[in-house]
């Protein structure tokens, strides 16, 4: 999932996307922020809003992205939800641009800045570079592929393990209305190991203070990869430690062994796996 060799994607480029992201947050996001009307909101699904900034931040990345990269497709989560398909492109040979024009919907239509634009680039499945824009909040993270992750401009690094003798686990994971069926049984074996368990609004801003050393862990209910995409290389970028419930790397196109958990090295991670897979908690 996650490059070990050269990137095929420079550092200038990498501040080139950059400003594409941002150009079409300018156009298209921040205009609407606070400003939506109820005709610019919609239901894909039960709980699953879009707005009318999200469908047209993702045209325009589409657009822009794949004029960068020529030969280069995208996979947006608006185009999934109109037409499942579109996920083929995962396994495919041609470049893809994995997209989240709006992480934090619900956040967005309630007028919380707690949102961002995910973007990350993966060449046969593997991840070459990740940005994470926050505008409202003015957080910005980018990783590269075997050069390293920087938040806000400045080389991020996860924080120290946490050492299970002297302080509980501070550990995050989403909110109760995305869990799978059973997944609560998990939740009470963390807390019932004295792990610090609370809840995140917004995947990709909690994969940004992972990220830069504001939290230890993330075990996350669900694979779609626009969510996770992004974050999972710059958390890997800053030195964490991400894998699906059995222990493989996590795949962009799906079926991990569910949850899947990033943390800030591999001992806490696997203490994490046993908590949730011991007795009475078997993986499925």
């Amino acid at each position: 999932m996650i490059c070990d060799s050269e990137s095929v994607i420079s550092f200038a480029e990498l501040a080139e996307v950059e400003s594409i992201i941002r150009s079409v947050n300018e156009k298209a996001v921040l205009p609407r922020y606070r400003s939506l009307n109820d005709s610019d909101v919609a239901m894909k699904g039960p709980m699953d809003p879009v707005t009318v900034a999200d469908r047209e931040a993702e045209d325009l990345l589409r657009e822009r992205l794949t004029a960068f990269l020529p030969g280069s497709v995208v996979v947006g989560e608006e185009a999934v939800s109109e037409d499942a398909s579109v996920l083929d492109a995962l396994t495919g040979t041609a470049p893809v641009w994995i997209v989240d024009p709006i992480d934090g919907t619900r956040n967005f239509i309630a007028g919380s800045g707690r949102f961002s634009t995910l973007v990350a680039l993966a060449v046969d499945g593997v991840l070459q570079a990740s940005w994470t824009y926050a505008p409202i909040i003015g957080r910005i993270g980018t990783a590269l592929a075997g050069h390293g992750a920087r938040v806000d401009g400045v080389p991020a690094h996860v924080a120290p393990p946490a050492d299970p003798a002297t302080a509980a686990l501070p550990l995050t994971t989403s909110h109760p209305v995305w869990w799978p069926l059973g997944y609560g049984r998990d939740v009470d074996a963390m807390r019932a190991a004295d792990l610090d368990v609370r809840y995140f609004d917004a995947c990709g801003i909690e994969y940004l203070d992972l990220a830069n050393g504001s939290r230890s862990a993330m075990v996350l209910t669900w694979e779609y990869c626009w969510d996770h995409a992004a974050g999972l290389l710059l958390v890997a970028e800053a030195g964490g430690h991400v894998v699906a419930l059995d222990g493989a790397p996590v795949r962009l196109e799906g079926g991990n062994a569910l949850p899947f958990i990033a943390s800030t090295d591999a001992g806490t991670t696997d203490r994490i796996r046993q908590i949730i897979t011991g007795p009475g908690q078997a993986a499925e």
